[in-house]
């Protein structure tokens, strides 16, 4: 029977106004959550590869693969100026025995814009091309029922009528970012905060699922806010951040809570050594879920792993959690004498 609700599930998928992707480490994907969002970070370049498999145990694989890199242009070594950042992020997201699933090639624009110091303000446009993709021929159906078992050598009378089809996509935002851009040798005093919004779907895409059925693509609204500060005098420091999510008749609240630990100091010189941190804490997805999540950040790597579990009624009965993988590599300006370049 397990089996059987999760190959339904695959099916119903088509026949929905359907959510985006979601990554737990929402944090590890900024522009799925803000185009305004590319290439504003301390630093240069970035490049992030996140990988979920939703509901391990079911028998039934829900995979998700995001590789995101992103940059800035004409930002200076030494002090603040307008400068541009752009990105390009790919994803893929499947599941279920009838492989419906997502792929999209999403480009980043930004305009960063210093308005005092330690005040940013980012405008982002994001556009790109998403593909729909299904097949019903591997699905069971209760017609197929001969009494004792499902026996898929029984003809299921159901036309396979998914189509595969691509799709135009505009998305913009705004982000506002507090926080210290300069190199200093102090490290127990950084604060950072932004909150930001950004609107997805602006065109409302149409999604040709099945042969003679068309349906828009619900717009998507988020509102997001993080808030990191270490504590002085201390090698500890928390991060704690909100994202919620609105699409059509659908919402989602994700938030989080990290404790920081800073396991060595680098160099504020020359840049040959750099500070390594542990981070771990929990993201709770409101109804649906809480994560454990950690982190590990050494020389220009970022290694994050979490692990859903289900708390919601669905998850009581399937038993079913998500196991998630990120890692980044990040070019950062974190010293006086470092110079941008991989």
């Amino acid at each position: 029977m397990k089996k059987l609700l999760f190959i339904y599930c695959g099916f119903v998928a088509a026949n929905l106004f359907a959510q985006d992707i979601h990554f737990t480490q929402a944090q590890q994907t900024p522009m799925l959550i803000n185009p305004a969002a590319t290439g504003l970070f301390n630093g240069w370049e970035r490049i992030t590869a996140n990988h979920k498999n939703q509901w391990v145990n079911t028998g039934t694989k829900f995979f998700t693969t995001s590789i995101a890199a992103d940059m800035n242009f004409f930002k200076p070594k030494r002090g603040v100026k307008p400068h541009l950042g752009f990105g390009l992020q790919l994803y893929n997201d499947i599941g279920g025995d009838s492989k419906f699933g997502t792929k999209q090639a999403l480009f980043n624009l930004s305009a960063i814009v210093p308005i005092a110091e330690m005040h940013t303000l980012s405008a982002g446009l994001q556009f790109g091309l998403g593909q729909r993709t299904g097949d019903l021929t591997n699905l069971i159906f209760p017609n197929q029922f001969d009494g004792n078992v499902l026996d898929p050598d029984i003809n299921s009378m159901e036309y396979n009528n998914l189509v595969s089809f691509i799709y135009p996509d505009l998305s913009a935002g705004f982000l506002y970012k507090y926080g210290n851009q300069k190199i200093g040798f102090t490290r127990d005093n950084s604060t950072e905060f932004t909150i930001g919004a950004a609107y997805f779907h602006i065109n409302s895409p149409e999604m040709n699922y099945r042969i003679g059925f068309k349906e828009q693509l619900y717009s998507k609204f988020v509102i997001h806010a993080s808030f990191l500060k270490d504590f002085e005098g201390s090698a500890a420091g928390i991060e704690v951040y909100f994202n919620e999510f609105i699409q059509g008749p659908h919402n989602e609240t994700l938030i989080g809570a990290l404790l920081r630990y800073r396991l060595s100091s680098g160099s504020k010189t020359t840049g040959l050594s750099r500070d390594a941190y542990f981070m771990a804490g929990l993201s709770y997805r409101f109804g649906d879920a809480v994560s454990p999540l950690m982190y590990i950040q050494f020389s220009s790597f970022k290694f994050g792993i979490s692990y859903d579990i289900t708390i919601s009624q669905f998850g009581q009965a399937s038993r079913a959690g998500g196991l998630e993988f990120s890692l980044q590599f990040a070019n950062l300006d974190f010293a006086l004498f470092k110079r941008r370049g991989l």
